[in-house]
């Protein structure tokens, strides 16, 4: 991992995963899963392979987690995005960004600060989703 990313997951960590924990989401970096009654809902951190950037995809998955279709289970507590094909990107899609060439130190605390104003939008993804439209 570059210094840049590290810096970037460790804002992550300081400022948007103590509110996630707060919304009653449990996991680690970058996988995070909130189990409710009839549904379970996702959200994970996938950072660009060649660096400077991260998206966000959430999900939705029945209470008893998921099966692909070769036969494997994943269990409710271990289940994340990445498990399921229907799933979303928050920020509209777009990456964030922290690789600008003129970024001094306070574009990963800004960045995390994103990503917590995205965090409406994805409450309103989960919500939609109903158990009926997962099955």
């Amino acid at each position: 991992m570059s210094v840049e990313r590290d810096n970037m997951v460790s804002s992550i960590k300081k400022i948007v995963i103590p509110i996630l924990r707060e919304k009653g989401f449990k996991g680690s970096f970058p996988h995070f899963r909130r189990i409710r009654e009839n549904k379970i809902d996702l959200l994970t951190f996938q950072f660009d392979r060649y660096g400077g950037g991260f998206v966000i995809e959430v999900a939705v998955c029945p209470p008893d987690g998921v099966i692909h279709h070769w036969g494997e289970k994943v269990p409710p507590n271990k289940v994340k995005a990445h498990d399921l094909n229907n799933r979303s990107r928050l920020n509209g899609g777009e990456w964030f960004r922290y690789d600008a060439p003129s970024a001094d130190e306070s574009i990963f605390d800004g960045i995390a600060n994103e990503v917590l104003n995205c965090i409406p939008k994805a409450e309103n993804y989960w919500d939609k989703i109903k158990i009926k439209d997962l099955k």
